[in-house]
């Protein structure tokens, strides 16, 4: 059993849920207390903690204490590791189109064609 496999599932379950999702997106701006966080939702305080209590299980979220507070922050290094990861494998030519996109933006490479493949094999 792989360690990353079992990470990367983890973080999948916790994303499954429309409520973490959203408290994701609310972390992206910066950290933010748990009470902050349960205010934003129609849900008791305890079901929020639980949601957080998966995210941090799953590496998806930090957490430090600050006096009597908990303040929660993206991971997002973790969260663009899994979902980069599975995105690779499922759609390759697509990541492969989009650091070509960045690149060109960048200015790196003006001359690129659409349809050239990083890895240097021929496009479907």
């Amino acid at each position: 059993m792989s360690t990353s496999s079992e990470d990367e599932a983890g973080a999948f379950r916790a994303l499954a849920d429309p409520t973490r999702r959203q408290i994701l997106e609310d972390l992206r701006d910066g950290e933010l207390a748990a009470g902050e966080i349960a205010s934003r939702f129609a849900i008791s305080a305890p079901s929020i903690s639980r949601h957080l209590g998966v995210l941090k299980g799953a590496g998806l979220v930090t957490e430090r204490r600050d006096g009597n507070r908990i303040l929660y922050a993206l991971a997002e290094e973790q969260l663009a590791m899994h979902i980069g990861r599975f995105l690779s494998a499922v759609c390759p030519e697509q990541v492969v189109l989009r650091h070509t996109k960045w690149r060109k933006a960048e200015g790196s490479e003006p001359s690129a064609a659409p349809s050239a493949r990083a890895d240097g094999a021929a496009g479907s």
